[in-house]
This record gives structure tokens, C-alpha cells and sequence, in this order.
């Protein structure tokens, strides 16, 4: 299969012919990643994309561990590792360069067996992305196709939609439908999803500019200008890639602020017209919203169609990254027979509590850089620079789903190194596993045998991954496809258990 702009040359799938396992509305990083995930898992998968190529310009511009994991799962790490930076992390300052906020990162590994924060050019990772979906058969990519309507059947749902390039009407099934089509999402219009507002909209000028020349005094890390005449954000980008971002202040008109003349006077605190091109200028308003509905019987949505952040915490396009590992699998299961439709339940369950605590905190820390009244700033900068704040990443659970709700069941999995020098995730793939003692490895594997063939069953032969057995206080630790843990068990019986939760039925 090759990706192509209206007809797919390679394939004589018909549209109207074919029964698609899945139909992915939007390729973008989230849509491609689900695409990639679900042609992993042997389903027949149909991408749908209005657009004629890859966005060229910077939009997303930092990933975490997880997404890492995801993109390890894929088999794409090695392509995207060229082009990614290591991020020391961010800080908050007040307009006289005093500390406020430190958000320090480790620059080495972590527990997930990444660094805890990347930056990233997207359409490099489009790119990678969407060059993996030529390895899945039955991947099917139309662009320059667009949805305009979808048909709820008892057993699919009928999508219409016209081929951009010649104004022709299709028509074509899929058993489930994903709307990963962004912000203005129609897939959720059709579902009659309603978004709620969690009270963040701010207009933003985003600036994008590629130096001329090195400037290594603009440093590494980011930092939050908390500044109440304009508050700004300079984040490092890859090479030569640097961003700012300004917020929109009384009395600027939105129409020419864009123009290289109002630009580069609010750059020359930093920068100087001749040290750099101006990339990409572009106006955003900041939104943070959850959608309450995420799924209508066949119908589903993910990424900005679900969920909308500020950017204050780098997490939008991680979020959607999470949406699609999540849903992934479970998906795959429900097509496959190996668990029942209502488990397709547990996806907004689980991911709309964990996603609205990301949001919630990016708000929280939006107040902070975004205060303008002279009082609030002034009590501000007096309490939190006499005592800086140290800020960690958020670790939230999965809000209730497919897995025990308990200290452990839900949360993120570690990574640890085997003592092959293998990672934990490069076992199991993109499928249910189980790390469990040495000593019993051959005992779980036995258990789950017969009733769940596909589980990966992998012996912490490590000093890492026994530490983590010996925390949990547990023989073996379930791990859900997602890198999210099912849950500990302690003996053969409540490892069955976990498989009956994790994994209901032996897969076909």
C-alpha cells in the first residue's frame, strides 16, 4: 500500500465493496497513530483525510515517555530519533527574571525507559507515521477525501463522502467509525457530543522562526514570561527551531499583528529580523474543553475531538497519543471477538478523567503566567518568589475501566531493562502481558495457557523489574496493551482473575 492524494493505486478495494473492521476520520498524528496501531492488530482499516499532504509547518512541539512508548511499539523510534531534542523542562519567571515556577525534567532515562520529555518537528513525526502505515495491508489511506455524513446500521455505519479531487460522491462501511478529525470535529456533531467548559480562552500570537545562526544564550530550557504587560512563552525547538508565544493584549489589532512588521518589534527583546526567518505567525485562541460523550453506539471520537487544552503543559497532542493506545486495543479485541462491545465503555471512563486532570492543571498554570491585574500580579510575585514551586508532572490513574482500582491498577507501567538489554514493552508488542517472578513464569504461563494463548508471559530477570514486583508486592503484574497496568496478583487464582477482567474471552 502506498499513501496517494485521490486514488489507491495498489489496491483493488473497492470503497462501496468493502466492510471495513474500523474507519479513522483525520490522519493526523492521533488518526495515524490508531491507524498504525489497529493495522498492528490485523484489522481491515480505512483513513479518511481531506487534505492533499502533511501540514508542512510546526504545530505540536513536545511529547512525553508514553507517546515514546507508542511510537517504540510501532517501530518507529529509530526514524524519529534524528530529530528529537531531550527537554531539561520549563520555568515560570516574573517580569524581573525571578524564579516562580520550576519545572526541571531529568535529561536521562526514566522509569517508562525514555526521557521524560522530547521536542519534535510534527511533520517529521507525520511523516514517520504515516510512512509506517505502508507496512499494514489492510490499511487503506484515501486524502483528499471528505466525510460529510454517516449512517448508524445495526451492524456498521454507512460514511458518505466526496473525493475532493474530481467533486465525485462515495459511499462506504466500517463497523466502527473514529473521529479523530480535530477541534471543529464532525464525526462528534454527529454524535451530538457536547463539549464542557473548563473556563480557559485566551487569544495567542504563535510565532515560529528558524535562526540564522546559533544562540545558545536563549537556553534550553523553557520559559514562561510572566510578564503582565504581555505575557510570553520561548520554547526550544529542534536545530535551529525556536517559538514564541505572546499573548494578545487590549488595543492589538488582530489584523496586522501577524504582519513581519508588528512581529519582529515584539520579538526584539529576544531576537533581531536579521537572526532569523519567521516560519509560521499564526493566531490561536487557547481552549479547554472536554467532550461529554465519547462514544455513540459505533460511533467514537479521540485527540482534539475529544479534548482541547492550553498549551501550558505540552500535553494536547500526548493526550490524543493516549486516546489512541488506549482505544486501540480495545477496539481490536471487540472486532476480534476477544471481549464484548461494552468494553468499548471503559474508553471514556477511563481516559476522559485522566485527560481532564492534564487540562485542569495546564488552566492552573495558565492563571499563573496569564495575569495582567497590576494587585494579583503584585501578590503573586511576592508569595511564590520568596518560596519558588517545584511542579512534577501530573501522574493520574485511568478514571474506572479494565482494571483493578487500586493503588497500582491503572496507572502508568514502568519500562524496566531485561537482563537481555531488551525493554519491557519490545516483548509484548501491542497485546496483553505479563511480567511475572522468575520463579514463576513457567506457572503463569501455564495458567494462561489455555484460556489466553496471546498473553505474553515475561520472566523479571532484572534487578529493575524485580524491584517493581517486590514494590507492587506481587507475583506477576498484568499489562495492558496500553502500558498501563491491569492490576498485581499474588497467586494463580487472582492472576485468572486479571485475565477474565483484562482479557474476557480466548482470542481468535
Amino acid at each position: 500500500m502506498t499513501l496517494e492524494r485521490g486514488r489507491n493505486t495498489t489496491t483493488e478495494r473497492s470503497l462501496e465493496a468493502t466492510l471495513y473492521d474500523v474507519a479513522i476520520v483525520g490522519c493526523g498524528p492521533v488518526g495515524a497513530t490508531l491507524a498504525n496501531l489497529l493495522g498492528q492488530r490485523g484489522l481491515t482499516v480505512l483513513v479518511l483525510d481531506r487534505e492533499a499532504d502533511i501540514y508542512p509547518l510546526p504545530r505540536a512541539i513536545a511529547f512525553d515517555a508514553e507517546c515514546m512508548r507508542v511510537f517504540q511499539t510501532l517501530g518507529i523510534v529509530d526514524v524519529l530519533r534524528p530529530h528529537l531534542l531531550v527537554s531539561p523542562g520549563m520555568k515560570f519567571v516574573d517580569a524581573k527574571g525571578r524564579v516562580l515556577i520550576d519545572w526541571s525534567r531529568p535529561v536521562d532515562v526514566g522509569p517508562q525507559g525514555w526521557h521524560p520529555s522530547y521536542r519534535f518537528h510534527q511533520p517529521e513525526l507525520e511523516r514517520a507515521l504515516r510512512q509506517r502505515l505502508t507496512a499494514w495491508p489492510k490499511v487503506d489511506v484515501r486524502l483528499r477525501h471528505d466525510v460529510f455524513a454517516l449512517d448508524e446500521r445495526e451492524d456498521h455505519v454507512q460514511l458518505r463522502l466526496e473525493r475532493l479531487v474530481d467533486g465525485s460522491l462515495h459511499r462506504s462501511r466500517a463497523r466502527y467509525v473514529i473521529g479523530c478529525d480535530g477541534a471543529r470535529s464532525l464525526v462528534r456533531r454527529l454524535m451530538d457530543s457536547t463539549l464542557e467548559d473548563l473556563h480557559s480562552h485566551e487569544r495567542w500570537l504563535v510565532l515560529d522562526v528558524l535562526l540564522k545562526r546559533e544562540r545558545p544564550d536563549l537556553g534550553d530550557h523553557s520559559i514562561q514570561f510572566c510578564d503582565p504587560v504581555r505575557p510570553s512563552t520561548y520554547v526550544r525547538g529542534v536545530g535551529r527551531r525556536r517559538r514564541w508565544e505572546l499573548m494578545l493584549m487590549p488595543g492589538d489589532d488582530a489584523a496586522t499583528i501577524m504582519r513581519p512588521e508588528s512581529v519582529w518589534p515584539l520579538l526584539s527583546r529576544w531576537l533581531e529580523p536579521a537572526e532569523a526567518e519567521l516560519e509560521r505567525p499564526a493566531l490561536y485562541t487557547f481552549h479547554a474543553v472536554v467532550a461529554k460523550g465519547w462514544r455513540k453506539r459505533r460511533s467514537l471520537i479521540a485527540g482534539d475531538a475529544a479534548h482541547q487544552t492550553p498549551p501550558f503543559m505540552g500535553q494536547g497532542m500526548c493526550a490524543g497519543i493516549r486516546d489512541a493506545a488506549n482505544l486501540g486495543w480495545k477496539l481490536a479485541d471487540v472486532v476480534r471477538g476477544a471481549a464484548p462491545e461494552r468494553l468499548l465503555d471503559s474508553y471514556e471512563s477511563e481516559r476522559a478523567p485522566h485527560a481532564r486532570e492534564f487540562i485542569e492543571t495546564a488552566v492552573r498554570l495558565g492563571a499563573v503566567i496569564q495575569a495582567t491585574d497590576a494587585e494579583a500580579v503584585r501578590l503573586r510575585d511576592e508569595q511564590m518568589a520568596s518560596n519558588p514551586q517545584i511542579f512534577a508532572t501530573p501522574q493520574p490513574p485511568l478514571g474506572s475501566g479494565a482494571h483493578v482500582d487500586d493503588e497500582l491498577g491503572g496507572r502508568v507501567a514502568r519500562q524496566p531493562r531485561l537482563a537481555d538489554g531488551t525493554l519491557l514493552d519490545e516483548r509484548i508488542g501491542y497485546g496483553h502481558g505479563v511480567l511475572a517472578a522468575p520463579d514463576w513464569t513457567t506457572a503463569a504461563a501455564t495458567a494462561l495457557a489455555l484460556s489466553h494463548p496471546e498473553v505474553v508471559v515475561v520472566s523479571a530477570d532484572s534487578a529493575l523489574a524485580q524491584a517493581w514486583l517486590q514494590e507492587a508486592g506481587a507475583r506477576a503484574i498484568w499489562l495492558r496493551p496500553d502500558r498501563y497496568v491491569g492490576g498485581a496478583a499474588s497467586d494463580a487464582r487472582a492472576l485468572f482473575e486479571l485475565a477474565q477482567r483484562c482479557a474476557p474471552r480466548k482470542m481468535r
